[in-house]
């Protein structure tokens, strides 16, 4: 009968041995001499290798000669105890089948340092590297921690659409969906688009968020989150920004910006909890990686913290909270603004910058920060306006590293104000006419928040560029793969 596929993970971490086994996967390295070869082995359920010990008087000369970095193949063998260092077990082969070479002087994944950039212009193959084997277990497992956190709290997973005739966020920079013709699209008398003939008989395009239509779920549902791809066609190619990202969503009623704070916070420490718990040898990994790269960065751009140090930092006290007029005070009175070190000057009505956001987070109160009641004109039209006319029930929180991670606010509840919100930002009220009806049929104070999803793996991983967690990032003129 044929031997069954054990997964490395299971094989290295077993205590039975003297059994047969068969492991498939690809050849990281081979080395040895004339009698014995050792082939390192991994098929991505780890970040670790097995080690196949093969005795080359038993096979076949070109079969050992086609093994090769980059091959895969599958071995049926025996586990033993490693007689050497760095792994418990190994392998020794009795057989082994060879499903596709690699061959050595085309396959761009040698045994050898390869630059982050080099490895996005092959992305179709970066996986097989240790570093992005470690960054893309780390992604599924916090999108399972997210689910899963939700899930055991009562919230309903809403699939929110990706075509929406709205923009969430009035900034406009969206991509359009149409199946007109580009040569010859139809007009009408005025000489406009006439989108009335367009597939869906108006303007639609990609969705920025799910936030408001998380919003309708919530006023029945109560408790709802998303979690789906939103799209920005924003021409940035800053190592922050991509085209194509995943957005969590929560929507909560009866909730009011307190409780989104308590929800924030409890959220974040427990998918950083899980990350400690159930990711440690791909951050240990990606932490010595870090450590490597750090020592050749000048003294002023070194990190602080070393990566299971920083998360372990976020878990430590309670995030700080605070009002954007007291952030301010701060950040005008600080070291920095003193002798002219910020790059751009801090004043009360200005969107805080990423070093004002990391200078809170790292220098002044050495935790977490939650920033809220930002002045009106810098945020959205659905946030919930206070009394003072001026600001609103806003929420932001802060992280080392990386500023802001969380953007949320209590919701705008109440008709007038809403109604009146919209037309001041010039947003057509024809559009929105389904997202203001809930405010007049039994409306609720409600709250929620949006999660970067990229932004959180950026600094649950430490790895520096947006690019480089997700699989197949879409950025201005890169759609390769």
């Amino acid at each position: 009968m044929e031997q069954k596929r054990s997964f490395i993970k299971d094989l290295l971490q077993s205590t039975e041995t003297d059994r047969d086994v068969n492991a498939k996967g690809w050849v990281r390295t081979k080395r040895g001499n004339k009698q014995v070869a050792f082939v390192a082995l991994n098929d991505g359920s780890t970040i670790n290798n097995i080690q196949v010990v093969i005795d080359i008087a038993n096979f076949d000369e070109n079969l050992i000669k086609n093994i090769t970095t980059g091959s895969s193949i599958s071995v049926n063998g025996t586990l033993v105890k490693s007689m050497g260092t760095g792994q418990s077990v190994e392998i020794q082969a009795k057989e082994i089948e060879l499903y596709g070479t690699a061959d050595p002087e085309f396959y761009p994944l040698q045994k050898k340092g390869h630059t982050l950039e080099f490895l996005r212009e092959i992305a179709h193959l970066r996986f097989r590297t240790n570093t992005f084997g470690a960054v893309f277990r780390i992604r599924h497992a916090m999108a399972f921690a997210i689910h899963k956190y939700f899930n055991d709290r009562n919230f309903y997973y809403l699939h929110t659409p990706i075509v929406t005739g709205s923009d969430a966020e009035g900034a406009g920079e969206m991509f359009r969906v149409s199946t007109l013709d580009f040569e010859n699209p139809p007009k009408t008398d005025e000489g406009e688009i006439n989108y009335s003939e367009d597939f869906f008989g108006k303007e639609t395009n990609l969705t920025v968020s799910g936030q408001l239509e998380a919003e309708l779920g919530a006023t029945a549902l109560s408790n709802v989150y998303t979690f789906g791809p939103t799209f920005r066609a924003e021409n940035s190619n800053t190592p922050r920004h991509l085209a194509e990202f995943w957005m969590i969503e929560p929507e909560m009623a009866f909730y009011d910006i307190h409780d989104n704070m308590d929800l924030a916070e409890d959220m974040l420490k427990y998918l950083i909890k899980y990350a400690l718990d159930n990711c440690m040898d791909d951050l240990k990994f990606l932490e010595s990686r870090l450590i490597q790269e750090e020592k050749n960065k000048p003294q002023n751009e070194k990190s602080e913290m070393a990566l299971i140090e920083k998360l372990e930092f976020v878990l430590k006290d309670d995030f700080a909270r605070i009002s954007y007029t007291e952030a301010v005070d701060i950040l005008k009175n600080s070291k920095p603004a003193k002798k002219g070190k910020f790059q751009f000057p801090v004043n009360w009505g200005v969107d805080l910058q990423s070093e004002h956001e990391r200078y809170l987070v790292e220098k002044h109160y050495k935790k977490p920060v939650m920033v809220t009641d930002y002045p009106k004109d810098i945020k959205a039209f659905y946030m919930k306006q206070n009394e003072d006319g001026k600001t609103v029930r806003a929420l932001d929180v802060l992280f080392p590293g990386i500023g802001e991670i969380i953007g949320g606010s209590q919701r705008e509840e109440v008709y007038d104000k809403l109604a009146t919100r919209i037309n001041e930002m010039g947003i057509p009220e024809r559009d929105m006419w389904w997202y203001l009806e809930t405010r007049k049929f039994g409306t609720v104070p409600h709250s929620g928040f949006g999660l970067g999803f990229e932004r959180l793996i950026l600094f649950v991983t430490g790895m520096s560029n947006i690019r480089d967690v997700i699989p197949f990032p879409r950025t201005p003129k890169n759609a390769e793969f």
